[in-house]
């Protein structure tokens, strides 16, 4: 799932992808649909910008393929692979070499990834893209003993429904259950770890997936992981109780404030440095741009 925190910083990419296959498919024009559930990809859109929201969720505008994404979910993809192999087997050259076979099968389950090297003719790009994805696997050897983990799940999609009817999905890269049967959730970023000050921020993601497993499970995971592979450092939280009571409260508050939109039909955008990443700003009045046509109804405004 691609790269970096919060911040200016260009959002995590490996995230948004897994978080964006979690999501309820809802497609444009007249069979578009009202969202149904949320995850933590589409509520940090919606945090950052309602608008943005809107294009990916309501409209579904297509967004072309980067490297850094691209990068990201292959080596997620290596990471979950290499547990396959018994536990001594699992080794710096083992994971390496399933870079290739796992590129060869992105593309064929994701054929618009292969435009990212249409004007590579010498394959010198992809040779240097690739490199960058074994070093990125290989610098997480300095941080976790693959050898001594045995994951109880991997890639696994996880939902839950409130009280309220919100429903939350998502899916967490690795499950970790102790013999004592405390529960370790992690996740593998492939960017660089946030500075203090955003690293609330990044741990939102994981108090979202750690509220889901309680709500699933009726147990609080120990502890929650961030893997940094593109800095190599590991960020941990261990979470309490009315600390994902409150990230329920905020969850519950931003799904009313999206209902609340998506009756009305009014998405603001809301400027930010995170703009200039941003695949949509053709369609973005910020930008000069026009959203296409509201594929939802929208009551007509009560005069007087």
């Amino acid at each position: 799932m691609e790269t970096s925190t919060e911040g200016t910083a260009r959002p995590d990419s490996s995230a948004a992808a897994a978080g964006a296959a979690a999501d309820t498919a809802v497609t444009g024009g007249p069979s578009a649909s009202p969202p149904a559930s949320l995850s933590p990809s589409r509520a940090s859109d919606f945090m950052q910008c309602p608008l943005l929201y809107r294009f990916r969720v309501i409209d579904r505008l297509p967004e072309k393929p980067s490297e850094a994404a691209t990068r990201g979910t292959l080596v997620h993809a290596v990471l979950e692979r290499l547990f396959d192999a018994p536990a001594a087997e699992r080794t710096v050259p083992r994971a390496k070499a399933l870079v290739p076979g796992q590129w060869d099968r992105l593309r064929e389950t994701r054929p618009e990834v292969v435009e990212l090297f249409a004007d590579d003719a010498e394959g010198e790009r992809l040779a240097r893209w690739l490199a960058e994805a074994e070093s990125l696997v290989e610098r997480w050897f300095a941080l976790e003993d693959p050898s001594r983990l045995e994951p109880a799940e991997r890639e696994l999609f996880v939902e839950a429904e409130l009280e309220s009817g919100l429903r939350l999905r998502g899916i967490i890269d690795r499950v970790d259950v102790a013999p004592t049967g405390e529960v370790r959730i992690v996740d593998y970023k492939t960017g660089k770890a946030p500075r203090p000050e955003y690293a609330e921020g990044a741990l939102f993601q994981m108090k979202f997936y750690a509220l889901v497993v309680w709500r699933l499970k009726q147990v609080i995971p120990r502890r929650l992981q961030l893997v940094y592979l593109g800095s190599g450092d590991v960020l941990t939280y261990d979470p309490v109780r009315a600390d994902l009571e409150r990230v329920e409260r905020k969850l519950l508050a931003l799904w009313d404030a999206i209902r609340l939109a998506t009756e009305t039909g009014d998405w603001r955008p809301r400027p930010t440095k995170l703009c200039g990443w941003c695949d949509h700003r053709a369609h973005c009045p910020e930008f000069g741009g026009t959203p296409p046509p509201y594929p939802l109804p929208v009551p007509p405004v009560q005069g007087g």
